[in-house]
């Protein structure tokens, strides 16, 4: 069955790209998920799922911030025990390392609880993730080529912010056309069919 997804991405990972599971990719921690690379250089590759939410909001793991309901993402399977986030507000975190158009990633944590408590920040500007996803030197590219990803174009941060998640999955590749857009139609469960 692997032999009928053999198909070639269309351009090579960066930051700022897409990775876009393969329809029946086995591994449970990245089954329909779509990953937002963060950083794609010689010793290695991380990101944060963007479209697997957990059950837990900001203000229930963060003491300081009882009030802010913002959802948390599941960012992937390394570090759990580790918070993260990305937003489109650059203004307020010098320390921010820009991920592409309108999109950065981290600043100072404390500076984010200030801006919580002072209610200077819009929710729906920032997303939030335990743990991570992460490839060592050259291991993204080895699982690239075995057709376990999808590498979709570089977003815009506003697109990332104004899309429902649980159906990000079938858009992205919907919005690539061709056989990718036919990949989106296929069942979780092709026994199913």
């Amino acid at each position: 069955m692997k032999d009928f997804f053999k198909y070639k991405n269309r351009i090579p990972p960066e930051k700022g790209c897409l990775l876009v599971s393969e329809p029946y990719l086995p591994d449970p921690n990245f089954e329909r998920t779509v990953i937002l690379l963060c950083e794609h250089n010689d010793e290695g590759s991380f990101g944060f799922i963007l479209n697997k939410l957990s059950n837990l909001s900001f203000g229930e793991i963060i003491e300081e911030a009882k009030a802010f309901t913002a959802d948390i993402f599941i960012g992937g399977p390394v570090q759990q025990d580790t918070l993260h986030f990305i937003h489109r507000n650059p203004q307020d975190f010098k320390s921010a390392v820009e991920i592409a158009e309108n999109l950065y990633w981290g600043g100072d944590f404390d500076k984010l609880l200030t801006l919580i408590d002072t209610r200077q920040i819009q929710q729906e500007d920032f997303r939030f993730f335990v743990g991570y996803s992460g490839w060592g030197d050259g291991q993204l590219q080895n699982e690239i080529e075995e057709n376990s990803w999808i590498v979709a174009n570089p977003i815009n941060g506003n697109i990332l912010f104004d899309s429902e998640t649980d159906n990000l999955w079938r858009l992205i590749l919907k919005g690539m056309g061709g056989k990718y857009e036919m990949f989106s139609n296929y069942p979780v469960d092709p026994r199913l069919n």
